[in-house]
């Protein structure tokens, strides 16, 4: 069962199972989440935040986790020195440099007290604010042998949006990158066709990015123009 710390704003949180991480930087603060610009009956309106990019958790987490990143340490100790470990609420997150990732990756399929068979899914995520690693991929493993989950994670420059592909090792993971690339402009070295896969081939830029310009685009498919949310009819 997680514990609760009551932080200095009086909001109750769920703490990490490990040692408490370290403390990272505030990039921004928030208050009234939903009474902004409107009367607030909801009772929110007191609620401040800070928001600050995940640290570091030291073990013990727990007997599952404990076992993988012990095992993990022992068999990759060149590519994870200095790596990070968060453990919370109840997930443990292994933050690998991105030059070691398809080395990770594939002793974290192969090692038999590892054994994660399955990629479940890649997804990209963009931290503007992270000068230097603004642009994440993650990596969800499933162990069946084991029945645990891992998340990997490896971070990237806006300006050299280069990751290594895992397709050889998790050929299911093609799709998953080639969206990826598609929805946040990472490269994957290695990836056998990497194209795009819901927007079309010449379409510019890359859509779920916190850069990307919200609504007043055209849009056209097959000769069939869609106009932009912004130059459409209104029948009010």
């Amino acid at each position: 069962m997680t514990d609760n710390v009551v932080n200095p704003d009086n909001e109750n949180l769920p703490s990490t199972s490990g040692m408490p991480a370290e403390t990272t930087p505030v990039f921004a603060r928030k208050s009234g989440m939903w009474s902004r610009g409107s009367g607030d009956t909801s009772g929110y309106g007191g609620i401040e935040r800070e928001l600050a990019f995940p640290g570091q958790t030291q073990p013990p987490f727990n007997d599952t986790f404990d076992a993988v990143h012990g095992r993990a340490l022992e068999v990759l100790p060149e590519e994870l020195k200095g790596a990070r470990f968060l453990f919370d609420r109840g997930e443990l997150t292994i933050y690998v440099p991105r030059e070691h990732l398809a080395t990770v990756a594939k002793t974290f399929r192969d090692d038999a007290h590892l054994r994660f068979e399955v990629c479940v899914s890649v997804n990209g995520v963009h931290y503007p604010q992270e000068t230097g690693a603004e642009l994440h991929v993650v990596y969800h493993l499933l162990s069946y042998t084991h029945n645990r989950r891992v998340r990997l994670e490896v971070t990237c420059p806006d300006d050299d949006a280069r990751v290594p592909s895992v397709v050889a090792t998790y050929p299911m993971a093609d799709y998953h990158e080639r969206e990826t690339w598609d929805m946040f402009g990472v490269i994957f070295d290695g990836h056998p066709s990497l194209t795009r896969i819901l927007m079309p081939d010449d379409w510019k830029g890359h859509p779920q990015r916190k850069d990307y310009p919200l609504g007043g685009v055209d849009v056209e498919y097959k000769g069939a123009k869609v106009p932009a949310p912004d130059n459409r009819r209104t029948y009010s």
